[in-house]
């Protein structure tokens, strides 16, 4: 993988063209399971009736605000994304869908306007693999930065799986089906070819953990589905 490769503006226009076809897809790569792993993924963090603030990094479509809303039914949701494509579809859905109650902001979250110290919980689903270590760093940086003290954070990613008779399936379904069903929908095969890339270098969430842990956040990792994804959750501790 190139460092290119890990460009924002490359990355915004790989998201571009997949926009149209990207929920569908996700669902498929991960054979249904991301409805199920966006699910437990909130489980992760204890709810609450209270009126909080919410924010969805790296929101593409919307994907997570269901699960947001019925675990934090007080919550005042922001969601962020860099694509120009997949703001363009969030905002559809949240006019259609979320009477306009959803903040939409369209910014790269390396480099944001957030306030700090503003936000009770940060989520974020399948937004990580596109970050190399460094980027990842800092993300950890700037996640501490806007959440409370006692802040809750949850991530998860699509991950390479431990068992190796798995790995060689789960990867070789990634790696050739994927892009082939992915080609049928967009006229173009290289855009999920790139996507197993990322998942091929970003392995699993271990070393994001490590970055989170390294700015002073509380922080446990989980397995879903024998390791065919990973996360983590954690706090900001009280100064």
């Amino acid at each position: 993988m190139s460092q290119n490769n890990y460009n924002p503006e490359y990355i915004k226009s790989l998201f571009n063209q997949m926009s149209g076809s990207y929920e569908r897809m996700n669902y498929i790569t991960s054979f249904g399971f991301s409805i199920r792993w966006r699910r437990q993924l909130i489980k992760e963090l204890k709810p609450t009736p209270e009126k909080v603030e919410v924010i969805d990094l790296m929101t593409g479509i919307g994907e997570m605000w269901g699960v947001i809303k019925r675990n934090f039914p007080q919550a005042k949701l922001s969601a962020l994304d860099y694509s120009d494509e997949m703001i363009k579809r969030a905002e559809h859905r949240n006019q259609t869908e979320y009477k306009g109650e959803v903040d939409l902001l369209h910014q790269n979250v390396l480099v944001s306007s957030l306030p700090s110290e503003h936000y009770d919980y940060v989520t974020c689903a399948f937004g990580l693999k596109t970050f190399n270590e460094e980027q990842i760093q800092i993300l950890a940086k700037e996640v501490e930065r806007i959440l409370k003290p006692n802040g809750q954070f949850a991530f998860i990613e699509v991950s390479e799986p431990n068992n190796s008779i798995l790995k060689f399936f789960y990867g070789f379904y990634l790696g050739s089906i994927v892009p082939v069903l992915g080609a049928l929908l967009l006229g173009g095969i290289n855009e999920y070819k790139m996507l197993w890339r990322y998942t091929n270098k970003f392995k699993d969430v271990t070393k994001s953990a490590q970055c989170f842990e390294s700015v002073g956040l509380h922080v446990k990792k989980h397995s879903y589905f024998f390791g065919c994804a990973t996360g983590f959750s954690g706090y900001k501790k009280l100064i």
